[in-house]
């Protein structure tokens, strides 16, 4: 049989045609702003329609599990039968089944936060749909978590899979992400102003003015997507009260600090308990059985505290429920969060928050009653401040939570005293605590960043990349008058002492050795600095900065873990690599190409 070779050249033509079109492709879209806009459509549309699909799961999921009534949401039931809460240590096992089955606990899971503060917006699609499935399964089995991180993860990884194969710069890159996740947060509240935002503030870092269209486009897209598919969205039926006067926003400045201070200590509950149970020795496969079990005598309380508590902030906004009850939820309701994410159960605190500040928003309302025998303020618009200030202290982004009740009451006025509640419960947590939930976790992990600011390009600038291995070395019984003779003025700045096993010993400026008062017969290694203050090659460049204002020397050397050299680097050289890069971060964040 003769070859087909037409067919074969017609297969190959057509290969390297689709690859020309890919390249072309990937040159507008790196090239024109208005085609990275219309990419972040596509992503934010991508991203509604995953959200969507993910909610739909978990629900069902909870329709199933719970028989819960057509249009019923599990934390919005009056009760639950005991009997039916056995599906919440069940849950804990099939969540410790499906970590084990796809290896999560091998892996590092990395977040849309996390990936645009250190790896330049890059994520894995199956890490990815590791965390969206725990998170389902999570939620689905009514833990008291969100879904709200599934969203995001994956609003954002959609984005940065397209960006990895367009070949984005990385500025671009991390703004896709920021625009995947944010579409995904603002599909779920209808909301593309809190969306928008919430790229911006919590998972971009930043408010950059090239980022604004196509952060703005993909959290339309967003909602378009998910109003089109008659997706209900979270908030409902959120309206004010009474107007808000000029004193008003004093007494919710209160309300913010008290958020704050509710804040951190739910963040830090959660991490003690987490703490708490690895130090007892519980294995993985069983905290989150342990914790389900637990959940069970807080859910008799009511089954607000299960789930994320979308229809318990409905019922209670909405309809109003008595202060006791009110009070009684809330302790309940943090206790069931703090043991859901202390024991393993994936998800966020992003809608428990929302949830657990209009529950303060309204005793905090009560107590004024008490305190002066009128209403100094209208209940409704407390607990819509303390819903936006409580979810600040925890979740992060002022502006988020001030734009996400802004489209739920479109009050004007309130949105300002919401403001200033957001702006007080932000200030306090940065001062006394620092961290968001979510770089809370990270820091707990070894993680030192506070937002999703990009400082991976100062991760990547280590010692081992920008040392110089042209070193001059010399033994450390070598002779002033010997190291005259090699070394003489001009020939170099620096020479490099070590012992007889080739052991650093320190460095040695060579304008020293000329000095008029030197012995030339004593030993060079005499003369020798910075033999105390040393670099390892894993050290990023501001770690190497601080070395350098200890040492108080101009060269230090780098070293391998059994203190052989490696190579040295000059201060002059650090710090004209971190002004170049802080430049090259400056332009990207104003949109210079």
């Amino acid at each position: 049989m003769k070859p087909d070779w037409s067919g074969r050249f017609s297969r190959r033509y057509s290969k390297r045609g689709a690859r020309i079109m890919a390249r072309d492709l990937r040159g507008k879209l790196r090239a024109s702003e208005a085609a990275f806009i219309l990419l972040a459509i596509v992503v934010g549309g991508t991203a509604g329609l995953l959200s969507v699909l993910q909610g739909a799961l978990a629900r069902t999921l909870q329709h199933v599990l719970f028989a819960l009534p057509p249009d019923g949401r599990l934390s919005g039931l009056g009760h639950l039968h005991a009997a039916s809460l056995i599906v919440l240590p069940i849950g804990g096992l099939v969540l410790a089944g499906f970590g084990l089955m796809v290896g999560a606990r091998r892996r590092r899971l990395v977040d849309a936060v996390e990936a645009n503060a250190l790896h330049g917006g890059r994520m894995s699609l199956p890490d990815s749909l590791v965390i969206s499935g725990q998170t389902i399964l999570s939620n689905g089995f009514g833990a008291s978590v969100g879904l709200e991180a599934a969203y995001a993860q994956m609003g954002g990884a959609v984005a940065s899979i397209g960006g990895a194969w367009l070949k984005l710069r990385r500025s671009d890159q991390r703004t896709l992400v920021g625009a995947g996740a944010g579409a995904a947060i603002a599909a779920t509240f209808g909301s593309p102003l809190a969306g928008a935002f919430y790229a911006f503030e919590i998972v971009i870092g930043n408010y950059t003015p090239s980022a604004i269209a196509p952060v703005a486009a993909a959290a339309l897209a967003g909602v378009l997507v998910a109003q089109t598919m008659g997706v209900q969205p979270y908030l409902i039926d959120a309206t004010s009260g009474t107007g808000i006067e000029t004193h008003h926003y004093l007494i919710y400045a209160v309300l913010g600090a008290v958020c704050a201070l509710l804040g951190i200590a739910l963040m830090r509950a959660v991490a003690v308990v987490e703490r708490g149970t690895r130090r007892a020795n519980v294995p993985d496969w069983l905290r989150p059985a342990i914790g389900g079990a637990l959940l069970i005598p807080i859910a008799l309380v009511s089954p607000q505290v299960l789930s994320a508590g979308h229809g318990a902030l409905h019922v209670d906004l909405v309809l109003g429920a008595p202060i006791g009850f009110i009070a009684l939820v809330l302790i309940a309701k943090s206790l069931a969060s703090i043991v859901s994410l202390g024991f393993g159960f994936r998800g966020g605190l992003f809608f428990a928050s929302l949830f657990l500040g209009t529950l303060i928003g309204h005793l905090f309302a009560a107590g004024l009653v008490s305190a002066f025998g009128f209403e100094v303020v209208d209940p409704r618009n407390a607990a819509l401040v303390g819903m936006a200030a409580l979810a600040v202290a925890v979740v992060g982004g002022p502006m988020t939570m001030s734009m996400l009740v802004l489209e739920a009451t479109h009050d004007f006025s309130l949105t300002g005293a919401v403001i200033a509640a957001s702006l007080v419960s932000s200030t306090i947590v940065r001062e006394l605590f620092g961290y968001s939930f979510s770089t809370w976790r990270l820091h707990l992990r070894g993680e030192t960043i506070k937002s999703a600011r990009d400082v991976g390009w100062v991760k990547t600038l280590t010692a081992g990349r920008m040392l110089r291995k042209e070193t001059r070395v010399i033994p450390e019984t070598t002779s002033v008058a010997a190291f005259r003779r090699t070394f003489p003025l001009g020939s170099t700045s620096r020479v490099v002492i070590v012992d007889a096993q080739g052991l650093f010993k320190g460095i040695v400026v060579v304008p020293a050795a000329y000095a008029e008062n030197v012995d030339l017969n004593e030993a060079v290694a005499a003369l020798a600095t910075a033999r105390d203050v040393t670099l390892t090659p894993d050290m990023d460049i501001s770690a190497i900065m601080g070395q350098f204002d200890t040492a108080r020397t101009d060269e230090l050397a780098v070293l391998s873990e059994d203190q052989r050299v490696l190579g040295v680097i000059s201060e002059t050289y650090v710090r004209r690599r971190y002004a170049e890069e802080l430049e090259k971060a400056q332009r990207e964040l104003f949109g210079e190409r």
